[in-house]
């Protein structure tokens, strides 16, 4: 016969045991939806690090972007597409949306250059821009308003996104074409002149200051497959910090970023700033003496840092005095004596050299680029090829 205490225990035992096996059963089941969902999510799983490679080597070796250049033309890339017209609100925002052609008006003008002897790019298609961006940035552009906020003209939102990838995006595309086959032409000829391009806020997944494509990180990315080039050095000498490239190629090895930037102004990413390999910052009001100086030091470390394939030669002028947003107190000549140390530190080293002309905010910054293009043809670090004609 049981005892009560018997009793007790045994029914202790009993309720134990069945409440192990409804906790066995439960973690059973919750183990099954785990594999069950784990098996359901496999098609979404992003692609390795190889795998993601080999799409973007896939999609630059199959790009137009690249074309063969007949000889008769010089390595200076501009379209007339470049420039932005849309209704007048394109003045909305202080840069110059016309600046690109009033830079080749001015050099034909002066006879620098055979306006028949121009490159004229292709425009940069999804999958050439898939080489950096992401899907969901190149999606989010078709919201007028995601591009009204990237631009800075916030009338652009009320427009039909039709009507601003023709009127806005598409000038941007084809900048990024003539950026990327400028290097191509440097490749061959040892220098090329992007008259447009520089988006250098622009990274994979983000737009912002005006700059909607990452041209410069494209540029790279396609000499890295194409040009067999291992080594690139980036000199933004734009007003404003290159945070755009700064994102795209953080703890790359292969690229080496000298920015010399007024830490005062936009963008103020101090996340980017830790990819910078030469930081050198000038403050507002920098004189063209005192830029000029630190532009010489930061070209001699430099030189004992790194030894580039290829230099991207980021020339913003919003450096000059008077510049609404540069902030910086540097003369024409000084645009032009800095262009102009930057191609003899590339031509005496026999470095092929893209420049790209970035952001200016002032009417007179097409004036001033055409005349220190004009001065680099005098001094014979580039070719515009005055006599030449085109066939």
């Amino acid at each position: 016969m049981w005892t009560e205490s018997t009793r007790n225990r045994v029914i202790v035992i009993v309720l134990t045991f069945a409440a192990t096996v409804k906790l066995s059963h439960s973690l059973y089941r919750y183990k099954l939806r785990r594999s069950k969902a784990r098996s359901g999510t496999m098609s979404l799983t992003p692609p390795s690090e190889n795998d993601a490679e080999s799409l973007r080597r896939s999609r630059i070796l199959s790009s137009k972007l690249y074309f063969d250049v007949p000889s008769s033309k010089v390595p200076l890339i501009y379209s007339s597409s470049y420039d932005i017209a849309f209704l007048g609100i394109e003045k909305l925002h202080p840069f110059d949306s016309a600046k690109w052609g009033r830079i080749c008006r001015f050099l034909s003008m002066d006879d620098v250059l055979n306006k028949n002897c121009i490159v004229e790019p292709k425009q940069a298609s999804k999958e050439d821009l898939l080489v950096v961006h992401t899907e969901a940035y190149l999606k989010s552009l078709k919201s007028s308003s995601d591009v009204a906020m990237i631009i800075e003209v916030p009338p652009v939102a009320l427009f039909p996104n039709c009507l601003v990838q023709q009127k806005v995006l598409g000038p941007f595309r084809n900048q990024v074409g003539g950026t990327i086959l400028a290097a191509k032409l440097a490749k061959e000829r040892g220098w090329a002149i992007n008259v447009g391009g520089g988006f250098h806020h622009c990274c994979g997944g983000k737009g912002g200051g005006f700059c909607a494509y990452a041209d410069i990180s494209l540029c790279i990315h396609f000499a890295f497959v194409r040009l067999n080039i291992s080594r690139v050095m980036i000199i933004d000498l734009d007003a404003h910090q290159g945070n755009g490239h700064e994102t795209d190629f953080a703890n790359d090895s292969r690229v080496y970023i000298l920015d010399i930037y007024n830490p005062g102004i936009y963008p103020f990413d101090y996340e980017a700033r830790r990819y910078i390999d030469q930081k050198v910052e000038v403050a507002s009001d920098t004189t063209t003496a005192e830029y000029l100086r630190k532009l010489d030091e930061a070209l001699e470390v430099a030189a004992d840092n790194f030894e580039p394939e290829l230099i991207v030669y980021n020339a913003g002028t919003d450096i000059l005095d008077g510049d609404p947003l540069g902030r910086l107190k540097i003369s024409p000549d000084g645009i032009t004596h800095r262009d102009e140390k930057v191609f003899k530190f590339a031509r005496e080293r026999n470095i092929p050299i893209v420049m790209l002309t970035s952001g200016g905010y002032m009417k007179s910054s097409a004036r001033v680029i055409a005349d220190s293009i004009t001065n680099l043809s005098n001094k014979s670090l580039i070719d515009t090829g005055r006599n030449r004609t085109s066939t």
